[in-house]
C-alpha cells in the first residue's frame, strides 16, 4: 500500500514538513528506515535515529524540535504513537475487507445462517442452526459446531476451533489455534484413587470487541456460563478455566492461567505467566505483574500486586531489598 506525505497529513490530521509527494511502501521502525518506508518518532530514547534514518517519511509529535538536520520528511501529528496506531488500524482494515464469498470446499448445513458479505474460507465447517453475523470472516479450516451465535465484524483465522452452543458477540477476533468451548478439567476421585470425569454442560459467552491470542484456550462452563466482558485483551497462550468471569477491559499478557470459578474485576492488567488460583475474586483495576501468583481474594481496588504469593509492590521491594542484603552477608 502507498502513501505520500500529504496523503498521511490529512489522515492524521498532521501537517507537513517536506516533501509532500514523499511517498512510502513500508512500515518500518525507525533504526531500520530505508528509501521507500514509513517510520515513526515518539520515544526519545529513539532520537538518535532520526537524524540518520534514510526512511522517505517519519510521523513526529508535533512539539518535537529536531537538534540537527532530519532528512525525511517530516509528518507533524498531535501525538505519533496514537498516529500510528490509527494507521496501523487503517491499513489492517483495508486489508481485511470482507468478501461476499463462501467457498465451495467450505461444508455448512441448510439450517446455517449467514448475515451479509460473510466470507468463508476452503475447508472450513460451520454447524447446525448457528448464526454468523454481518462481514464476517471465517477464515480456512476453522470448525464451528451446532448451535452457536456469532457476531458481526468478527474475524477467525485459520485453524480456530469452537464447540457447539457458544456465544461470541461483535467486532471478536480470535487468533490461530483458539479453541472456545473445551471442557474444563473436573475430575472427582473415586474411593479406589482413580478419576471419573465430572460433564461440562455450560457454554462460553465473549463480549464484544475482543480479541483472543493465537493457542488461547477458554474452557466451557459445568453449569452456566464463562463469561469473557466487553474490550478484553487475551494473548497468546493463556488459559482461562471453566465458569471464570473476566470483567470488561481486563488485559493479560502470554501463560497468563486462570482456575475454575474465579472472577475477575474490570480494568484488570496481568502481566505474562500471572497464575491465579480457583474460586477468588479480584476486585476492579488491579494489576499483577509477571509471574504474580494469586491464592486468595483481592478486595481492594486499584493495587499492583507483586511476587507469589502476590503482595503490594511497594512492600514487595522493601522486603526484596532486606533479602538481598541478607544474601550478601
Amino acid at each position: 500500500m502507498e502513501f505520500t506525505a500529504k496523503f498521511l497529513a490529512q489522515l492524521l490530521k498532521g501537517t507537513v514538513e517536506g516533501d509532500e509527494n514523499a511517498k512510502a511502501t513500508k512500515f518500518a521502525k525507525i533504526e531500520h528506515g530505508k528509501p521507500g518506508t514509513l517510520s515513526f518518532f515518539a520515544n526519545p530514547k529513539y532520537e538518535e535515529y532520526v537524524y540518520t534514518s534514510q526512511a522517505s517519511i517519519i510521523i513526529v509529535s508535533k512539539d518535537f524540535q529536531p537538534k540537527q538536520p532530519v532528512s525525511p520528511t517530516m509528518v507533524r501529528v498531535e501525538n505519533a504513537y496514537s498516529a500510528i496506531a490509527d494507521l496501523l488500524k487503517y491499513t489492517a482494515d483495508k486489508k481485511k475487507k470482507a468478501r461476499r464469498h463462501r467457498s465451495l470446499r467450505a461444508r455448512w448445513f441448510c439450517s446455517t445462517k449467514f448475515g451479509k458479505k460473510v466470507y468463508v474460507g476452503d475447508f472450513a465447517f460451520i454447524g447446525r442452526n448457528t448464526v454468523i453475523g454481518d462481514n464476517t470472516i471465517i477464515h480456512e479450516q476453522v470448525y464451528i459446531g451446532d448451535d452457536c451465535k456469532i457476531g458481526n465484524n468478527c474475524i477467525f483465522y485459520p485453524g480456530v476451533r469452537i464447540y457447539p452452543g457458544m456465544v461470541i458477540g461483535n467486532n471478536v477476533i480470535l487468533h490461530s489455534g483458539v479453541t472456545i468451548g473445551a471442557d474444563g478439567f473436573g475430575n472427582a476421585p473415586r474411593p479406589d484413587g482413580s478419576w471419573e470425569k465430572i460433564e461440562h454442560l455450560g457454554n462460553v459467552i465473549i463480549g464484544n470487541d475482543v480479541e483472543i491470542g493465537a493457542n488461547s484456550t477458554v474452557d466451557r462452563a459445568q453449569m452456566e456460563s464463562t463469561i469473557i466482558g466487553n474490550g478484553v485483551r487475551i494473548d497468546n497462550l493463556c488459559m482461562i478455566a471453566h465458569n471464570v468471569v473476566i470483567g470488561d477491559h481486563t488485559v493479560m499478557a502470554a501463560q497468563t492461567g486462570i482456575a475454575g470459578s474465579t472472577v475477575v474485576g474490570k480494568y484488570c492488567i496481568f502481566g505474562g505467566q500471572v497464575g491465579i488460583a480457583g474460586h477468588v475474586k479480584i476486585a476492579d483495576h488491579t494489576t499483577i505483574c509477571a509471574q504474580g501468583g494469586v491464592i486468595g481474594h483481592i478486595r481492594k481496588e486499584g493495587q499492583v500486586l507483586v511476587g507469589s504469593p502476590v503482595i503490594d509492590a511497594k512492600q514487595y521491594m522493601k522486603a526484596y531489598a532486606i533479602f538481598k542484603r541478607a544474601a550478601e552477608e
